[in-house]
């Protein structure tokens, strides 16, 4: 098992309605975006991107009742939980019992460490591209290009 780092504070998470909430007081050094088809149609988008926390550095602080859990019975690592209120992704316990994953979208703070890798890239989707390359905007832009109005690169 891989050392734990604390965390100066307790970082919380909650889903989107609010009716669960937790918090994390540490991790594992591992922080990275699982392109396999699990996360894909667990997330609906190209990658999940996980934080794994000791169990030990992970509590639940309110709704606890209101995460569901759905696991594969052949998988050996994966399961997933969601607010049964809203159906935000949630920390789940992976199924060897040795770490939670944390999905870093449901934090609220910054856990202190960023992704360091990718995994599962030879299934990553095949319409995904790289988001570094993509247009950046701060807030939804007045309208949207289509994919047949972008310009194309030419070749000479």
């Amino acid at each position: 098992m891989r050392e734990t780092h604390s965390l100066p504070t307790p970082v919380q998470g909650r889903c989107l309605c609010q009716t669960v909430t937790y918090a994390i007081t540490g991790h594992l050094g591992i922080f990275q975006y699982c392109h396999c088809s699990r996360c894909r149609k667990f997330t609906g988008s190209a990658f999940a991107a996980n934080l794994l926390v000791s169990p030990a550095d992970f509590q639940w602080l309110s709704g606890e009742e209101s995460v569901g859990r759905y696991a594969l019975a052949e998988a050996k690592h994966f399961a997933t939980a969601f607010c049964q209120h809203c159906g935000s992704s949630l920390p789940w316990l992976a199924q060897s019992g040795k770490a939670v994953v944390v999905p870093a979208g449901s934090l609220d703070d910054d856990p202190g460490i960023r992704p360091l890798q990718n995994i599962f890239w030879g299934s990553r989707a095949v319409w995904a591209v790289e988001s570094g390359s993509l247009p950046m905007h701060d807030e939804l832009p007045s309208r949207p290009q289509s994919a047949d109005s972008q310009a194309q690169p030419t070749r000479e």
